[in-house]
């Protein structure tokens, strides 16, 4: 099996909204349950996948969380996924569900259910994660001394998960708790500068104690060290945004060590690297969210952005059923779409020719977009064929034209961490720390051209890169690989009037936003449950 996501038996954590409440116990069973060296394979399989799966029993059933009555919406994947893509220019849908339209309008407020659940789930996380690392203080007897190393690697990898979380928590909502053990007393805010040092102590701790740069498939999907180099080069890249003091130097330091390593390297194939069985392309892919649409079913995760991103005349040719006739299915690998998101002009209009052409094709490959039937302006946001789609992922295995895996899931992993986003780091820590790339990033960031173009014809030159252009490149290498929020956030362009998209602020051309939103609010229910809390400015 190529997967490591695999379910425990036992429910860790109930669903609840506190999140400050003790799990229940394992009273006497916990002896049993981790008197070996299976059980704690097992809850780390957990922790895992906590990042995407939703429940105990298959891809529905028995739910981690409570907060939102559609279970399949509380998928980590699928709400991070969200936040970072609905509320900018690269994804708008046509879904009505209650506070869904409000990301993409700026018009969230403490009551917004999809706010809520991104906040609950990560403290979940965070909570498995916690409640992991305390049962492995105690090893029972009889553990081989293999097995003791290996658990010892469980609980880095742990504290790897929970350092991911919380950076979305400060990412997302910024002034936050810091809790690393299981409590039951109410804890209260952290300065956003004391969670960020917490963060880069954390991975500076646990680099040396995890499976050295591109040896994380032990078996496949666990992290390693350049999974730990490259969070703490995007918390580097963002310190100013943060804590309010920049650490660029350090972004470069850190992001070199992935390229410098020698075990990464740019992928032939854009597409390939979306693909069902983009497990393969471990070379460029240094840290993936896995998925399996056999043994780890989720209506979140990939197969919400590869069936959530399909609709119009895309599903002609979807005849859907169980048995996927040859005929069927070739193009995108599931039985049918649910006309969702699409894409604004103004990510269209970032590619060479997309605009203009009525196919959408440009001479950078990256640009893959649907356009029959489709509009390029969106008139009727509720309309899925207003606006180009966007299917970069699918569920098809490069090798074989199959569909990968699964009926109703897919089996696509979502890259978390690509070398291609290093290079792209790189230039823009090199251009905020000295005003210019070296001649040595020049060649890397060309590299992903030549990629997208098929030859040096998109070439470009240490004149031609400037901040607006890396940002502007950010959106064609890596959109909908939930980077953007962040991205314009950082450059200053995610609110205000700097830059504006279609239905930003809930308008069809778009207007200013207010600066607050640059942050969520902590949900209105964990204000109640916590009186220590204070609501984030302008909420």
């Amino acid at each position: 099996m190529k997967k490591f996501i695999i379910t425990i038996s036992v429910i860790i954590i109930g669903a609840c909204t506190d999140i400050s409440v003790d799990p229940p116990s394992f009273g006497d069973d916990e002896a049993t349950v981790f008197g070996d060296f299976e059980g704690y394979q097992a809850y780390i399989a957990k922790v895992y996948a906590s990042l995407t799966l939703t429940g105990q029993q298959g891809a529905a059933g028995q739910p981690d969380l409570t907060v939102i009555n559609d279970e399949g919406f509380s998928s980590y994947l699928r709400v991070w996924w969200k936040a970072q893509e609905l509320t900018t220019d690269e994804a708008i849908i046509a879904w009505q569900d209650a506070g869904i339209r409000d990301l993409h309008n700026h018009a969230w407020s403490s009551d917004n259910q999809f706010v809520r659940v991104l906040y609950y789930r990560i403290f979940y996380t965070i909570s498995l994660a916690n409640d992991f690392i305390r049962v492995a203080e105690s090893i029972p007897d009889g553990l081989t001394s293999d097995e003791i190393a290996e658990i010892d690697r469980f609980v880095a990898e742990a504290r790897f998960i929970r350092a991911f979380a919380y950076w979305h928590a400060l990412d997302h909502f910024r002034n936050v708790i810091l809790i690393t053990s299981i409590t039951s007393d109410l804890p209260s805010q952290q300065d956003p500068s004391d969670i960020f040092d917490f963060l880069i102590t954390e991975l500076n701790e646990i680099e040396d104690d995890l499976f050295s740069a591109g040896q994380g498939n032990h078996p496949y999907g666990r992290l390693d060290q350049g999974a730990v180099w490259m969070l703490k080069a995007k918390l580097y890249l963002n310190s100013e945004v943060y804590t309010g003091t920049s650490r660029y130097s350090d972004a470069i330091t850190e992001v070199n060590k992935v390229i410098s390593s020698g075990v990464y390297s740019i992928h032939d194939t854009y597409q390939e690297l979306f693909m069902g069985d983009n497990h393969l392309r471990t070379n460029e892919i240094i840290w993936s969210i896995v998925h399996d649409g056999l043994v780890s079913q989720t209506w979140g995760g990939t197969t919400t952005i590869i069936r959530g991103g399909i609709g119009g005349a895309m599903m002609d040719d979807l005849q859907g059923g169980v048995d996927f006739p040859d005929e069927a299915l070739q193009e995108y690998g599931v039985p049918s779409g649910w006309e969702g998101y699409r894409t604004t002009s103004a990510l269209v209009e970032k590619f060479p020719n997309a605009a203009t052409d009525p196919d959408g094709n440009s001479p950078d490959g990256r640009a893959i977009f649907f356009t029959e039937g489709q509009s390029l302006e969106i008139d009727n946001v509720a309309e899925f064929e207003d606006g180009y789609a966007v299917p970069k992922f699918n569920n098809i295995e490069s090798t074989t034209g199959q569909r990968a895996p699964g009926v109703d899931q897919v089996s696509t992993d979502y890259p978390v961490f690509r070398l291609a986003e290093a290079y792209l780091i790189l230039a823009e820590a090199e251009l905020q720390e000295s005003g210019s790339i070296s001649a040595s990033t020049l060649l890397l960031l060309n590299e992903l051209r030549q990629r997208a173009y098929g030859d040096n014809s998109g070439d470009v030159t240490i004149n031609d890169v400037d901040l607006d252009w890396i940002l502007d490149e950010r959106a064609r290498e890596l959109y909908l690989e939930a980077t953007r929020r962040t991205d314009l956030i950082r450059h200053g362009k995610f609110t205000g009037g700097d830059y504006i998209w279609p239905w930003k602020g809930g308008t069809q051309e778009g207007v200013s936003t207010s600066s607050h939103l640059d942050i969520f609010p902590i949900p209105a229910s964990d204000l109640i449950a916590n009186p220590k809390l204070e609501q984030n400015e302008g909420y």
